[in-house]
């Protein structure tokens, strides 16, 4: 009996995933992380000629606690790692991450002792934006592929806990709905 109650189950999950995942990438509440001057392309994105409401990302959080996509935008110091980490890990699940420009996905022209070689070091990056800095219009373009990530995501990617905690992990379907590999998916965002 419990197998079938198992069954009928996923059939439901494996039904409603569409849905879900519309829904998760046609509401993306980003959360800004501006370090530098991609900064200011990231909010030269949300003004009115590129208008980043279109893609359902408009209404940028204050609080990691409310958004599920943070934007890193800008140099990453070894001293700010730390900070990054625990804003990320505030973040409810599901959440994302988009590393914007050259600094913050490989740390661009600063080779030092103090600057982080890219953010991915300490938190888990979907989408790469490169450029220095990047024009509102590759935001723009690596927000609709990680629009395309969400929607592959299986429906059994987050595991909930009885003690309250969710993990996270990286499952996506092909074309056919059949699991794919597991294997954490780079994107890179190029214009």
């Amino acid at each position: 009996m419990n197998a079938v109650r198992r069954s009928v189950g996923a059939k439901a999950i494996d039904m409603a995933a569409p849905v879900v995942n519309w829904a998760r990438k046609s509401a993306l509440w980003p959360m800004t992380f501006g370090l530098a001057c991609c900064a200011i392309e990231m909010m030269a994105t949300g003004a009115g000629r590129f208008d980043i409401d279109r893609f359902g990302a408009g209404v940028f959080r204050p609080s990691p606690r409310q958004s599920d996509l943070i934007i890193i935008a800008g140099t990453v110091t070894l001293k700010m790692g730390p900070v990054v980490r625990r804003v990320y890990e505030q973040m409810p699940e599901p959440k994302w991450a988009i590393a914007m420009g050259a600094c913050a996905s490989t740390g661009g022209p600063f080779d030092s002792y103090s600057t982080m070689q890219g953010v991915d070091r300490c938190i888990p990056v979907d989408v790469y934006i490169p450029g220095c800095p990047p024009r509102p219009e590759a935001l723009l373009y690596g927000l609709m592929r990680l629009q395309d990530v969400i929607m592959r995501e299986a429906p059994s990617a987050y595991i909930f806990e009885s003690d309250g905690t969710v993990h996270r992990q990286q499952e996506f379907e092909d074309d056919d709905g059949l699991p794919a590999s597991s294997e954490p998916e780079k994107v890179v965002a190029t214009v």
